[in-house]
């Protein structure tokens, strides 16, 4: 695949590394999907050899990767590869060993110590384990190196090149501008805070019929894809021709789980689409987490919640849930588009769920900067939830002990999601202000949707770092203004 000398022998040297991951990522998915509960202890062991080795193999690598990046000759596809290693080789060469252990020893112990204290909404249990996580987290920023910021390190973990300038730029405007339609959209009542199918019950095996129907209209390859079912629904990409993902069945509210397959299906076709001559290179992924993010919102969103989409799904529900029967394509319009403030960020809307992620990313700046204790989280993100959503939560649960990330030391983490809105949007902007979406979903051509995006974001995989990728496909980066138009479009028009 390459024709400089020195990547064909880093790639050749490389294969060792992706057998790693490959073997890592079917033991994931097993732990996941059909493990015992008993096999968590050894399961645990074996990934974490993996993960020695793996870090062992990518530092071997080192000193090809700096032969490479004085190459005059690389073309973009060597660059992009070069790129990759470098970052995993930043990260392993820039941490101690022992911090990394330390961050998986503390990490492990605090994820049981959140359910406890999640369950008993007591935000005093979790507290000093959350101490110890931030101090971990300060001193890896610290190690891995910033400029300005010491969030910005964190930042990049997940987003390649973002930075608190870039988040505050984002959240500045769309905040503000989203308070403001949520106020009228609340006002009008066009789009419903609650529905009558909200509380309907289904049978599994109905839904199970719903959700496959539905991956064979999304055309999801029946020999390179398939779909199980887990406690959190989530995608993994194995193989360049073997990737899966999980749904979840609750009994009620039969758009939780519809949805969860359509969004986790967007990141499969995202994989699946990535070029193949990229094939067991570490540019086989996406180019960031919030590009990832941006391909599942789109199908999960803009594509699956629209109408010319519930004109698609309609005859399936109808034929599996009998109990749709007695609702028109509007009403279930209405229902795949309820707007509703709430406490709980999974359960947020489209138009609410940014200001989840924000007050997020605004305890986490502040924390890791040291500019608030983090015995004083729970006031900071109460205060800063009223002031975006006007409610308080009424305890800790309610609040920032909502979600297990913390636990598992991920900061730096959920600003991602509010960019994979904004990006989603921009394809939105793209394709003519929807008007290519809706063309397509009228003739019941999702495979030109698909095209569109393998063509213009999933061939080039990682590539191109996340705003080099956005500046080639849209001429812009993180706009936050398509997602503001998206909105007014939609909410309303």
């Amino acid at each position: 695949m390459a024709r400089n000398p020195i990547v064909r022998e880093m790639m050749k040297r490389y294969t060792q590394i992706w057998a790693l991951g490959h073997s890592t990522a079917v033991l994931s998915w097993d732990t996941e999907t059909h493990m015992p509960q008993s096999g968590a202890r050894p399961r645990g062991i074996a990934l974490g050899q993996l993960a020695v080795m793996s870090q062992k193999a990518t530092i071997e690598l080192d000193g090809l990767v700096r032969k490479a990046e004085k190459a005059k000759d690389l073309d973009q596809t060597e660059k992009g590869i070069v790129r990759m290693l470098r970052r995993s080789l930043d990260y392993y060469l820039k941490l101690p060993p022992e911090l990394v252990e330390e961050l998986q020893r503390v990490t492990t112990e605090a994820t049981v110590v959140w359910r406890n204290a999640r369950k008993k909404s007591d935000f005093r249990l979790f507290e000093p384990h959350l101490e110890k996580i931030v101090g971990i987290e300060r001193k890896m920023a610290d190690k891995l190196g910033y400029q300005k910021h010491p969030y910005n390190a964190l930042l990049d973990l997940y987003e390649e090149g973002f930075t608190v300038r870039d988040a505050d730029a984002v959240y500045s405007r769309l905040i503000p501008e989203t308070k403001k339609m949520l106020a009228k959209v609340s006002a009008a009542g066009v789009f419903p805070s609650k529905h009558p199918l909200e509380s309907v019950k289904y049978q599994t095996a109905s839904m199970e019929a719903v959700n496959q129907a539905v991956i064979e209209m999304l055309k999801m390859p029946a020999d390179r894809f398939r779909m199980d079912v887990s406690t959190h629904p989530f995608t993994i990409g194995i193989a360049p021709d073997d990737v899966r993902i999980t749904t979840r069945y609750e009994g009620v509210n039969f758009k939780a789980t519809l949805y969860s397959t359509v969004h986790e299906s967007g990141h499969a076709i995202y994989n699946l689409g990535i070029g193949e001559k990229l094939a067991y290179t570490p540019a086989w992924d996406g180019a960031s987490y919030g590009v990832h993010e941006s391909q599942s919102r789109f199908w999960e969103n803009v594509v699956g919640r629209s109408r010319e989409f519930v004109k698609l799904v309609d005859p399936i529900l109808r034929k599996n849930l009998p109990f749709v029967r007695g609702y028109d394509d509007e009403s279930l319009y209405r229902y795949f588009n309820t707007v509703k403030k709430s406490f709980i960020r999974v359960d947020a809307d489209e138009l609410t769920y940014n200001f989840h992620t924000a007050v997020r990313y605004e305890v986490e700046k502040k924390v890791i900067a040291g500019d608030a204790r983090v015995s004083e989280i729970p006031s900071l993100w109460n205060d800063t939830f009223e002031e975006y959503l006007g409610m308080r939560p009424k305890n800790d649960a309610e609040g920032a002990l909502q979600d297990v990330h913390w636990s598992g030391g991920s900061f730096g983490y959920f600003a991602t999601y509010t960019l994979g809105n904004i990006v989603a949007a921009m394809i939105w902007h793209k394709m003519k202000d929807g008007a290519l979406i809706a063309g397509a979903l009228q003739k019941g051509d999702v495979a030109q949707l698909k095209e569109w995006l393998g063509t213009n974001i999933h061939r080039h995989g990682a590539v191109y770092a996340p705003k080099e990728l956005q500046e080639k496909v849209f001429g812009e980066a993180y706009n936050p203004e398509r997602l503001l138009a998206y909105f007014d479009r939609k909410f309303m028009a």
